[in-house]
Parts: C-alpha cells; structure tokens; sequence
C-alpha cells in the first residue's frame, strides 16, 4: 500500500510527517560534547562510544596525517627557487635583509623568508633632454646651449640598490643633472658643443658616480653619451650664421696662409739670389782689384827699366781703349790749319745697306786707306813747306 493511501500504517510513512512526536531541534550541549569526543579520539582519547567510535577516530586521525604529510612536501617544494645566471636574489627573514643568493638552485622556507630577484649583470638605460627643459643649460661664457644625452648603468650591490634608494631612476636622473650642469657651467661655449664634448662626458660620469657612491646606491654608472650639444632653437638661425661667418673666416685664413707659404719661398729664393750675385761681384772686384795690382806692380818695373818706352806703350794702349767704342775720328795736325776726318760710321751704315762682300768691303777699305794716305801726304809736304819759310 502507498504511504499516501488510506488505512493501514501508511501513515506513520509519510516522508513530511511527524517522524516523532518528541523530535525537536538538536541540543548545543549535546553538539559541543560530540565535537569533543571526536577531537579526543583523532589525538588518543577514549570515548563513551564503545569500539565504533575508536575505529572512526583512528581513520581520521589518518586522514590528516596524510593531509599534514603532503602540505610539508608541498610546502618544501614551494620553497626551491633558481637564481638565472646574471641575477642576485636578496632573501629577507621575517622582513628584514638576511642574505644574498648567487645563480644556482636554492631553498628557503615559504612563510619564514621570502626573495627579490635582481638583474645585477643587464645594463638599463635612460635618456635626459630630448625635447624638455631640461636640456637647456647655462655656459661658463652665459651663453644657453640645449644638451641631450644618454646615461646607462647596471646594479653593482643588489641590497644597496633595493634597501638604500626607493627611486633609482630619479636619483641617477637628479644627479647626472646636477653634474652636468656644474661641469657645462665652468666651460664655454664653444667647448660644450665641439672642443671638449669627450672630456666633459668623462667628467660628469665621475662626478654622477660619487654622488652614486656617497648614497650608497649599489649602482655603477656604465657610460655617459653627449648625445647633442647645441644652441636652442629659437637661435639657430643666428647660430648658423655665426657658423657661416666662421667657416668663411676659416677660409681667408687658409687662402692667406697659403699665398704666404707661397710668397716666403719665392722671397728667399730670390734674397738668396742676390746674396749670390753679391758674393760673385764682391768675388769678380777683389779678382779685378788684385789683377790690376799684379799688372800695375810689373807696369812699374818695366818703367823703372825703360821710361819712355813705357810711357809711350801706355799712351798708346789708352788711346786704343778710347777709340774702340766711337765711330768718329777727328786727326788734329800739329802746326797746320788741316783736320783729317775718318767717317767710320759711314763706312759701317753702307756695309750694312748694301751687304756687301768681303772683298767689295776690302776694296772699299783699300781706296779709303789711299785717301788718307793722299791726306797725310799733303798734310806733311805742308808741313815742310811751312818749316822751310
């Protein structure tokens, strides 16, 4: 018969009847008491039970043995860790610094400590000015030039880089500024944007690295690039002209430096000429000199021996030298109102009109001769005639 039917003892089945006229809620005492024997029984107690309820016991007791057995193991394994080659790890116990680990597998306990990994060997890298205010910078000379550049460093002491700076990033950017500033302020402005770009770069990465150091950072600073040094830009256009200005300066002064190497040679090539010639006539007047003593010391012996001879030979030699550069003689005779004129110019302007042979010239000079004699012939007769009166 169904438990819905009616008659019977149907009714006693009714799965949302009254199972129990005195079933009512649980007693808390009574749920507290349970809770305590079940404890007692997992850690060895005995309870009112009778062999049941050890039995349960024991196999909850197992239960979490096994439970406790395998959170230790999962518990140990969470705790292997491997530093990468070219990493620090920086263990902290119960939040304070309690060692560092190198590259290589290593344990620590989950809870107890725990571990920041570090890349101590990768080199960062960070770029100042580009396109900001902080570029612009004040020269020795007042004059502003806009400076960009590239800082990189790498981490040297994992505990100073994460205990000792909050923001390393700002601390390097604040004092390379500060560096570069002092550095750029005590030189001018031609030496920021092209003479001493190189040693100003090796300055200021001295001076970023003692800042570094005297923080205690942990960071060492790996290089320093000038990647830009020039005039603002609202000045460039005069910049440029300066620069014009310069390179054409640079330019006559190269022109003018090589008309003076070209110049110099010449002069002295020419200076040293004329001390040549110099030296040569000083040479050809002291040979002259000394040959005219030499001649004129023997002229004098030969006078000592014979006078007039001499005197004669002298006067003779004298009027040789004084005829041979004229082409005109004048023959004054003694006593005698008759000059005789020998027209050698003409002679020598008529051989050189009429080219005239050697023996056309001979003639010439033959008939001549005869004249002269014919001259002198009467010029002597006449003579005589005269002394005879």
């Amino acid at each position: 018969m169904a438990w819905n039917e009616p008659g019977g003892s149907g009714g006693d089945k009714d799965p949302w009847g009254n199972r129990g006229k005195d079933q009512g809620p649980p007693d808390l005492d009574e749920v507290i008491k349970n809770v305590q024997k079940k404890i007692s029984g997992i850690f060895g107690g005995k309870g009112s039970g009778g062999g049941s309820n050890s039995g349960n016991s024991k196999g909850i007791a197992s239960v979490f043995i096994i439970i406790f057995g395998l959170a230790s193991v999962v518990w140990g394994f969470a705790g292997i860790y491997i530093v990468e080659e070219g990493k620090q790890a920086v263990v902290l116990q119960f939040g304070k610094f309690h060692s560092i680990s190198s590259p290589g597998p290593h344990w620590l306990p989950i809870g107890i400590q725990e571990k920041f990994l570090i890349n101590v060997s990768g080199v960062r890298k960070i770029n100042i000015g580009q396109g900001s205010d902080e570029a612009l910078m004040l020269t020795g000379d007042d004059n502003i030039v806009d400076v960009e550049y590239v800082i990189q460093y790498n981490i040297k002491n994992a505990k100073d880089y994460l205990f000792n700076d909050v923001l390393p990033d700002q601390s390097i950017l604040l004092a390379t500024q500060s560096s570069v500033r002092e550095v750029v302020g005590h030189e001018n402005f031609e030496s920021v944007i092209k003479g001493k770009r190189i040693a100003i770069a090796e300055e200021v990465k001295v001076k970023v690295q003692v800042i570094l150091d005297n923080y205690k950072t942990g960071i060492q600073l790996r290089g320093f690039d000038m990647q830009k040094s020039v005039a603002p830009s609202v000045v460039l256009p005069a910049f440029f002209d300066v620069k014009a200005a310069e390179q054409e300066k640079e330019k006559a002064i190269n022109k003018a430096s090589g008309y003076v190497n070209s110049i110099i040679p010449r002069a002295e090539g020419q200076a040293a000429r004329v001390v040549q010639e110099a030296e040569a006539y000083k040479a050809e007047v002291i040979a002259r000199a000394t040959g005219e003593t030499t001649r004129f010391t023997k002229i004098l012996r030969e006078y000592e021996k014979a006078p007039k001879v001499t005197r004669q030979r002298l006067y003779l030699e004298a009027m040789e030298t004084v005829f041979s550069g004229t082409n005109k003689i004048m023959v004054d005779v003694k006593g005698g109102n008759n000059m005789m004129y020998l027209p050698l110019d003409q002679i020598v302007k008529s051989r050189k009109s009429s080219k005239q042979t050697d023996s056309e010239l001979f003639n010439n000079l033959n008939t001549e001769s005869t004249t002269l004699n014919r001259g002198s012939s009467v010029i002597e007769n006449n003579d005589r005639s005269r002394r005879t009166r």
